[in-house]
């Protein structure tokens, strides 16, 4: 009877334990259940407010030129100073991708028509102003007698706070993405701090844990621009390194505070502090700069895919994108100049014949006196932009401006094919 009670009392915890397993299994699977029906939750809620943030975005965003207020400008470094624009009508600012830039149209004493130019954005979104920070160019040393840069001039001489400025909506392809989880290298010359510095306060202020190197080239401490920002970010976010160098350092400029490196930004201090070629590179700077470092990206065997530039300026783009690329059309504009093909303008009747001699249509219309009305000349603001009515053209180079159908940015252009413009 013992033995059959002991059986019985076995077999009891058994099931006993059996039971217990279930209802554990159970739970478990409830818990679950239930935590994947918050997570889908959980997506859905997030979806939701990406679409209420993109509806605001879109409505938000506007089409043209919008009128916005000088508010503040600050000195920056020499010769480099922020405006800070808020919206004239009061409503809310869309937000923007770091790195992009504005538009403006001026109004300048002495020029026959307003002058457009873009300026990048140097600050993170906000909702109540933008911020570029601005560079007056003056004379390079070898050319002493030649004219200072008009619209950095202008800014410069005769923008002041309470002025009104038509401004576009941001745009531009030259931008971060701070979620990313591939590190970044940022690579600025001067003034190309502005995109740099938008791109790492972005990272910063949304809380990303995306890894930045920051590599700022000036001449010495008194072209610093942006410095207590910079700092700011180091001290606060391990994630965002910045490496400034000086080719000219002051006596004054003290070496390991306010700089780390004595020279220019070569592809063998990039090798030497980053160690590894593994990085998304995003290059703004002198065209000398750009195209040095282009070339030793891509012999330290970096893809062509992870270096990213900005340009403004004709100058800029000829020297940093020597040869037609872009759209994959290269090949066929290069075959079509040699062949000399014709460029036909239908509303003044020239018939002219490309040599393959000019880096632009723009260039080229205008020294066999088609006038075409330009801008940032970097493909940016879409002032050249005209209208193709027969043949293809091919593009030196990424534009900001999204041309419409059957149109063309003549200032980064190149004719493939026999071609008839609308001028």
């Amino acid at each position: 009877m013992q033995i059959a009670g002991a059986i019985l009392l076995g077999l009891v915890a058994v099931q006993l334990g059996l039971y217990v397993i279930s209802s554990m299994r159970q739970i478990r699977g409830d818990q679950a259940q239930r935590q994947i029906e918050l997570e889908l939750l959980a997506r859905q809620i997030a979806a939701a407010n990406a679409a209420r943030r993109e509806h605001e975005q879109m409505q938000a965003v506007w089409n043209g030129y919008r009128k916005f207020v000088v508010d503040r400008i600050v000195d920056e470094a020499e010769r480099v100073r922020s405006f800070y624009l808020t919206p004239h009508d009061g409503k809310p600012l869309p937000t923007f991708k770091a790195g992009q830039y504005l538009t403006f149209r001026l109004d300048v004493p002495g020029q026959p028509k307003p002058v457009i130019r873009c300026y990048s954005l140097s600050d993170s979104p906000r909702p109540d102003y933008f911020r570029v920070t601005i560079k007056r160019a003056v004379p390079p040393p070898d050319q002493p007698d030649a004219p200072p840069g008009l619209i950095s001039s202008y800014f410069h001489e005769a923008v002041r706070e309470g002025d009104i400025l038509d401004v576009q909506a941001p745009r531009g392809h030259f931008t971060l993405d701070p979620e990313e989880r591939r590190p970044a290298v940022l690579i600025a010359g001067g003034v190309g701090i502005t995109p740099m510095c938008c791109m790492a306060k972005t990272v910063a202020e949304i809380g990303a844990n995306r890894e930045i190197h920051l590599f700022y080239g000036v001449r010495h401490g008194g072209e610093h621009a942006l410095r207590s920002t910079l700092q700011e970010l180091v001290e606060r976010h391990d994630n965002i390194r910045v490496h400034h160098v000086y080719s000219h350092p002051r006596d004054e400029d003290v070496e390991s505070r306010d700089y780390q490196f004595r020279g220019h930004i070569t592809i063998e201090l990039l090798k030497s502090t980053l160690g590894s070629s593994n990085f998304q590179f995003f290059l703004c700077g002198p065209p000398p700069m750009m195209s040095a470092l282009i070339d030793g990206l891509k012999s330290w065997g970096v893809p062509k895919d992870d270096i990213l530039t900005e340009a403004f300026g004709a100058s800029t783009v000829k020297k940093a994108f020597p040869k037609p690329a872009g759209d994959g059309n290269g090949e066929a504009a290069a075959a079509a100049a040699k062949a000399g093909c014709t460029v036909m303008c239908s509303r003044s009747g020239k018939s002219c014949r490309w040599d393959g001699s000019y880096p632009n249509l723009l260039d080229f219309l205008s020294d066999n006196g088609v006038a075409v009305d330009s801008g940032c000349r970097a493909g940016n603001c879409a002032t050249c932009l005209v209208a193709i009515k027969s043949g293809r053209v091919s593009y030196v180079t990424e534009h900001g401006a999204e041309p419409e159908e059957g149109t063309c940015l003549t200032c980064i252009a190149v004719p493939s094919e026999d071609l008839t413009l609308d001028v």
